[in-house]
């Protein structure tokens, strides 16, 4: 395929680049590691398995890590014949039903990561899951050492899957390589490094901000940046879906629209299916693809990783990606947002304590 000595290629479309990775796993020779938020019981999570397991014959390393939360939808019995094999399956943070429930049992991985051989790897915004098939996700595909880097994380992951790490800095130190820079997250109040990175790179922008998110639940900070950037002239656009897979988002991130709107931020809504990709893009060459939304949960609870840089092929894919992302949306109804109902004002107030969770 054409894209396959390019160093980095930007996937929207999931068929194809699931395709590409199973035509990578099968090319592999020495190893291949995946970790996920979800994988599912189904044409697409079985394919992948079946895959994996030609590989495990022939001798190749194979390790998953898999969130408990979202990977619950499938047991450990789907993958007990991989782990007969030889893989090493683990499940990260599993769910106990405890005091602590609301605090540890919500801090989730959400990182999507493929490594195959010191080479090849994928990161971005996608499970493993065939209810995805229609959606619009970001999925870069990166051939090259940056892959080392990346396979280093992975251990490390594999490595806490199920402990609580009071010591974080070790797992939160920013890898630079080339040109770019891998910033990742864990749960914390405080340190919240993707969210802080974000901020620096908006306040810092001189002609535009394009985000791409599916669901937009920006903290004060965030939302400060963002209305300081247009009142000095920034062209400020955020692409969200007209209807996302979580309707409670929906309904409360309403609640933020007009605001911002108001402050010359311009919203468009993707209208095919749902929109899933996670893209930054400032002043056209500065670029962030990765794992998490635009919103309280993803920065405060989950682990995330980025990719940031300014490679020029790359951030002009990033631009296309946008581009026909935005020729496939229309602009916010601000007129309309002003028309809506009481009750749906009652439940954005309802639901405000619990953004975070959200």
């Amino acid at each position: 395929m054409y894209y396959l000595n390019e160093p980095y290629h930007l996937f929207a479309d999931p068929i194809r680049y699931y395709n590409a990775m199973i035509d990578d796993i099968e090319a592999a020779k020495d190893y291949v590691f995946i970790e996920t938020y979800r994988i599912g019981n189904d044409v697409v999570g079985v394919r992948f398995k079946d895959a994996l397991r030609k590989k495990i014959r022939a001798g190749l390393e194979v390790k998953l890590l898999v969130d408990a939360w979202g990977g619950s939808a499938v047991s450990g019995d789907f993958f007990s014949e991989l782990i007969r094999l030889g893989a090493e399956v683990r499940f990260f943070e599993k769910i106990k039903f405890n005091s602590d429930f609301f605090t540890r049992g919500h801090r989730r991985n959400h990182r999507k990561l493929i490594i195959i051989d010191d080479d090849i790897t994928y990161m971005g915004s996608s499970n493993l899951t065939e209810y995805n098939l229609n959606w619009r996700e970001s999925v870069l595909r990166i051939k090259g050492s940056l892959s080392l880097s990346f396979k280093k994380i992975f251990k490390q992951d594999f490595s806490i899957h199920n402990k609580y790490v009071f010591v974080k800095d070790n797992y939160l130190r920013m890898i630079r390589h080339g040109g770019f820079e891998i910033v990742r997250d864990m749960p914390s109040i405080t340190k919240q490094r993707i969210m802080r990175r974000y901020i620096h790179m908006i306040n810092h922008a001189h002609l535009s901000i394009e985000i791409v998110t599916p669901y937009f639940l920006p903290g004060y900070k965030l939302r400060k940046s963002l209305i300081e950037a247009s009142q000095r002239g920034v062209d400020v656009k955020i692409i969200i879906p007209k209807r996302s897979d979580v309707n409670l988002v929906d309904i409360l991130r309403n609640k933020y629209l007009g605001q911002l709107h108001d402050s010359g931020i311009r919203f468009l809504m993707y209208m095919p299916h749902n929109l899933h990709a996670k893209l930054l893009l400032i002043d056209g060459h500065t670029f962030s693809i990765g794992s998490p939304n635009f919103d309280y949960r993803s920065f405060r609870y989950m682990y995330e990783i980025v990719l940031l840089g300014s490679e020029k092929s790359l951030a002009l894919q990033v631009q296309q990606h946008i581009l026909t992302t935005v020729e496939n949306s229309e602009l916010f109804d601000y007129e309309q947002w002003k028309r809506r109902s009481l009750i749906n004002k009652f439940f954005e107030w309802l639901l405000l304590p619990f953004r975070h969770l959200l």
